[in-house]
């Protein structure tokens, strides 16, 4: 994985009214958090094929399903619940502003550390 940032900035854009947004290099690209906690990233792979990474939270997993476009995130194998890939080619930005509010909800939802 590779960072790429013209889709950071994409995430940037959205969260620029946000208060308490850092970003950290993790899992091969940049991760948006919001008072500790992560929001999701972008990066791009070997293969150019970009993504959007969103981290809905469990409880949110019907919400994702009909926002759609995403695929839940498996890892080894293992599927990483609430956390969900969004192909950058298929997410206009109609789509990614309904992804970047549902994780930005989960985030805020939580208490900050």
């Amino acid at each position: 994985m590779a960072v790429d940032e013209s889709l950071n900035e994409k995430y940037r854009s959205a969260l620029d009214q946000v208060s308490g947004v850092t970003e950290r290099r993790m899992m091969g690209g940049v991760c948006f958090m919001v008072n500790g906690h992560m929001l999701g990233g972008a990066h791009r792979e070997k293969d150019g094929t970009g993504y959007f990474m969103f981290r809905v939270g469990k409880d949110n997993a019907d919400l994702a399903d009909r926002i759609g476009g995403g695929e839940v995130m498996k890892q080894g194998g293992r599927i990483m619940s609430g956390l969900y890939f969004v192909k950058a080619d298929d997410c206009p930005h109609a789509l990614f502003e309904k992804w970047a509010s549902l994780a930005l909800s989960h985030a805020l939802s939580l208490p900050p550390k």
